[in-house]
């Protein structure tokens, strides 16, 4: 099975205010991004976040899709749409001391969040009559799971950029994962 991930498009967010469960609106200049993008038509499934950041992608291309709750960002919880900055020090250290095991109130942390995402991963890589997969989400799910196939450490998740617009290509076969391309 061939699993292409790619990212949505750059948002519009100059106040640089926490999210992922969050809407968070496209930049203006969306449609343009969407028209860089190169993506096959011919998967045998397509999966979306359900945020609209991710699912006008699917709309745009006029791609068959379904939604996986499973798919979205990390949920901040009470820090969704705060500046980072306006967070109390109080909540956001011990996150950044600890982002593993530590959440947002309200929120999850990222041994929640890995549950998840994995979840959702591993029902996907045994799907047997599934040749060509493209998902539309978010930078976090797709270190999820890189990290899983490559089975580095959790804490090292956000040393692998991943870009806006961009793709993952893994090939699955089994148990056995090669990384066909990153960002590309």
């Amino acid at each position: 099975m061939e699993v292409h991930l790619i990212r949505h498009t750059a948002i519009d967010n100059p106040e640089n205010l926490c999210y992922g469960f969050a809407e968070m609106p496209l930049r203006k200049e969306y449609l343009e991004d969407f028209d860089r993008l190169e993506l096959d038509h011919d998967f045998d499934l397509v999966i979306s976040s359900p945020a609209q950041r991710c699912r006008l992608l699917a709309e745009y291309f006029k791609l068959n899709y379904s939604i996986d709750e499973r798919l979205r960002e990390m949920n901040f919880g009470n820090w969704e749409l705060k500046k980072w900055t306006e967070i109390p020090a109080k909540e956001i250290n011990p996150w950044y001391e600890d982002f593993i095991n530590v959440k947002a109130s309200g929120g999850e942390n990222l041994l929640a969040m890995q549950t998840r995402v994995l979840s959702f991963w591993n029902e996907l890589i045994i799907k047997k009559d599934v040749e060509k997969v493209l998902i539309i989400t978010h930078a976090g799910v797709i270190r999820l799971i890189l990290q899983s196939v490559l089975q580095f450490p959790l804490e090292n998740m956000f040393s692998i950029q991943i870009d806006y617009g961009k793709k993952v290509i893994i090939e699955a076969n089994g148990e056995y994962f090669s990384i066909k391309k990153v960002n590309e």
